[in-house]
């Protein structure tokens, strides 16, 4: 008795070791900063012509978080579309506007400024636009992350 109480004991501690070991492999392993002039742009590919994104941490294309910035140019509509999981915006630089509904209708939006942040619940249709100036915000979301436009003719995929 004394034996098997031993060898789950073990197994207990050997099975922590090994998810703290996983914890600390997940984790960034330096230190980092980020300013808009440091991190490296990439056009972005499933939003409309004119954004651009720069992942901080993670992968949105596999399972598990990931921050990513999003920089927009001036009066930057993005169509009505949904996430596959909650999404949390902050606005960094500039203003955003945030609509829910599948039609765009800026009159029934709120705008955000810079500091401002809102979640977006899993599935809810939603549009966003920005300003007379560019704007960046802090994308933090579950992958793996995607968009579905509510409107098919909207998706620049296609």
């Amino acid at each position: 008795m004394k034996s098997l109480l031993l060898s789950a004991i073990i197994f207990a501690f050997s099975g922590y070791a090994l998810a703290q070991d996983k914890i600390e492999r997940m984790s960034a392993v330096e230190m980092k900063s980020f300013t808009p002039a440091t991190v490296e742009w990439k056009d972005e590919a499933i939003l409309p012509k004119g954004a651009k994104s720069a992942i901080l941490l993670g992968d949105p294309s596999k399972a598990g978080v990931f921050i990513a910035w999003l920089k927009f140019p001036a009066n930057y509509p993005i169509p009505p579309h949904t996430h596959p999981y909650t999404e949390v915006i902050t606005v960094l630089k500039g203003q955003l506007g945030n609509g829910m509904g599948e039609k765009f209708d800026k009159s029934k939006g709120e705008i955000l400024n810079a500091g401002s942040s809102f979640v977006l619940p899993t599935g809810h249709t939603h549009y966003v636009w920005t300003t007379d100036e560019e704007t960046i915000v802090e994308l933090i979301a579950t992958g793996p992350w995607g968009i579905t436009y509510t409107n098919p003719k909207d998706d620049p995929r296609k």
